[in-house]
Parts: structure tokens; C-alpha cells; sequence
């Protein structure tokens, strides 16, 4: 009997063998995937850059040779003229129609989407909230031709008095002179541009707001505060950075729209008169090249119009970084 305790603590002391296990191999594999999720996630960033990299380069490779031709200021004249021995070509008209249109569509559909956004997500109850997001969203999958379509059809009659409104009692000012335009002019595409970017502004402003911490939320009415008192001092502040986002991403929608503005603005006649007004007529850069598609026919005629596509390269690549330094010092947002 003895020496059965002897034996059992022998034993006890003896060092255990390491008993099998899965652990290390699944691990191992985890160790194997995320190495290759890396590698993917790295080479795609780098693609990225890459073909931006190659646009960028390809569009200044084809435009300065006709830069170096151009005959005219290329930064502050509206003269343009590819064809014959001496071009003579400038993107001012190009790029004050194309800066104010957007600016114009900014300045409705920032307000307006937020506020749709906080109606959906602070106020709306959750029958309605859905239904309402979905039909939001709705505005992003029409095409913008057909927004072109409308609004020269349907829309532009129903707009002409308030640009009238406008012109009677602020005529005074540069910006809201009256001129012979009886088409579309650059306020008129400023409002289209603003109904086909605000689902953009409302949608990722929504998912903002709806990812505010709901502690900060009850605390701020624990605190007393009122619905608007809690919007105000939690939700804004922690989507501001989102809502910037947002606004850069619509913005960059708005400076390269194409069809919709060019079915709409009315074009100047060459020799035209031309004024600050927003009830001028014009053409953006995106515009400009899709109308004169055809004279893509000779490597001065095509440099020209790469010009202007690599302004407005310039302009979009700009706001988008402009929107990454904002966001950037907004810690909390990534936080």
C-alpha cells in the first residue's frame, strides 16, 4: 500500500507531455490569411494610386504640347478656337460655370440633406424612417440623362419665375443681372445639380448620425437637454466629419456631371456678350468635351480639350484633398 502514494507522486512530479491540439495549426492559418489579406488590401491601394498616377500623367503628357501652342491666356480667356494654324483657346467661361454650378448645388443640397438625414434618424419614426431612406436612395438610381430631360422639359417653366423674382428685386448685383438667356443657365443647373447629389449628402450623413454613441445621446437628456439640445451638442458634432465627406463626395459628382448639364445649360454664341451673372449661359469643362467629341481628329484639336479635362482632374483631385486634411484633424470621427 505504500507504494502506490510514492508511485501517484512520481508521477505527479514527472513532466506532463503536451497534449494535441488544433490551436497552433488554426492559428497558423489565421497567421497565413492575414498575411494574405494584407498583401491584397496593400496591392489594391497601390492600384489605385497607380491609375490615378497614370491619368494624371497621361492627361499632362497630351496637354502641354497644345499648351505650349495656345495663343491666348489659357487661365483668363473665354476665347476658343482649336481649328486652323493658330489655336487660340481659355478656360475662364469654362471654369467659373463649372465652379458656380457646383457651388450653387452645394449650398442647397448640404442644408437639405442633412436635415433629411436628422429627420430620418431623430425624428422619423421607425414605419416611416425606412421608407423614407429608400425613396431618398431612389434619386441615385436615375440616370442623369433623364434629369437632364426633365428639367428642360418639365422643371425649367416651373423655375423661370423665381430667376425672374431674383433678377426684379437683386438686379442691381452682378450676380443676379438679367440677361437674353431663355435657356438654361447656370442657377438653373446649380438647382438639378443640387437634386442629383443630394442623395449622396443625405445618405452617408444618415449613417453617420445613426452610428452616434447612444450613451452620449441619453446622457445628454439625462443632463436635461432638450431633442434639439441633444442633436445640437452630440449628433452634429460626432457626423461633422462625415457630413464633410459627404459634401466633398457630392461636390466632386457635381464638377464632373456631364449628360444632365449638357442637355440643359444653354451654350454662348461665339462673339456673345458675357457677364458674372448666374443667369448666364455657358458650358462646364465636362460639358465642353462631350460636345466637341468630334473634332477629336487631329492631336491639336484633341490637346485642346485635354487641357480642360486636365483642369478639372486638377480641380476634383483639389476638393478631395482639401476633404481629407479637414477630415484628418477630426480625430474623433476615426476614433
Amino acid at each position: 500500500m505504500s507504494r502506490l502514494p510514492a508511485a501517484a507522486s512520481a508521477a505527479t512530479d514527472a513532466p506532463s507531455a503536451p497534449a494535441p491540439s488544433l490551436s497552433g495549426d488554426r492559428a497558423g492559418t489565421g497567421r497565413y490569411g492575414d498575411r494574405v489579406f494584407r498583401g491584397l488590401a496593400g496591392g489594391s491601394g497601390i492600384l489605385v494610386v497607380a491609375l490615378v498616377t497614370l491619368v494624371g500623367v497621361f492627361l499632362l503628357w497630351q496637354a502641354v504640347p497644345a499648351l505650349a501652342r495656345d495663343e491666348a491666356s489659357f487661365l483668363t480667356s473665354r476665347e476658343w478656337s482649336v481649328s486652323g494654324a493658330h489655336p487660340r483657346f481659355g478656360i475662364l467661361e469654362l471654369l467659373w460655370t463649372t465652379v458656380t454650378a457646383s457651388v450653387i448645388a452645394m449650398a442647397i443640397a448640404l442644408p437639405v440633406g442633412v436635415c433629411v438625414a436628422l429627420f430620418i434618424t431623430q425624428y422619423a419614426p421607425r414605419w416611416l424612417a425606412k421608407p423614407a431612406a429608400g425613396l431618398v436612395d431612389l434619386l441615385a438610381a436615375v440616370p442623369s440623362i433623364i434629369y437632364g430631360l426633365w428639367g428642360v422639359t418639365a422643371f425649367r417653366p416651373a423655375e423661370q419665375p423665381l430667376e425672374d423674382l431674383l433678377a426684379d428685386k437683386l438686379g442691381w448685383f452682378p450676380l443676379f443681372s438679367r440677361t437674353g438667356i431663355s435657356g438654361g443657365t447656370i442657377f438653373f443647373i446649380g438647382i438639378v445639380l443640387a437634386i442629383m447629389v443630394l442623395p449622396i449628402v443625405t445618405a452617408l450623413s444618415r449613417e453617420v448620425f445613426a452610428q452616434t454613441p447612444r450613451a452620449h445621446v441619453e446622457g445628454a437628456l439625462a443632463l436635461g437637454a432638450t431633442h434639439w439640445e441633444m442633436i445640437r451638442t452630440t449628433v452634429l458634432p460626432f457626423g461633422r466629419p462625415g457630413v464633410i465627406s459627404a459634401a466633398m463626395l457630392a461636390l466632386g459628382r457635381a464638377l464632373g456631371e456631364t449628360i444632365a448639364v449638357t442637355f440643359i445649360v444653354s451654350t454662348l454664341a461665339p462673339g456673345s456678350q458675357w457677364s458674372w451673372s448666374l443667369f448666364n449661359g455657358g458650358e462646364t469643362f465636362a460639358s465642353r468635351i462631350a460636345n466637341n467629341a468630334a473634332e477629336f481628329d487631329s492631336p491639336q484639336k484633341t490637346g485642346a480639350f485635354i487641357s480642360a479635362g486636365l483642369v478639372l482632374f486638377v480641380l476634383t483631385f483639389v476638393v478631395n484633398a482639401v476633404a481629407r486634411v479637414v477630415i484628418e484633424r477630426r480625430k474623433a470621427f476615426s476614433e
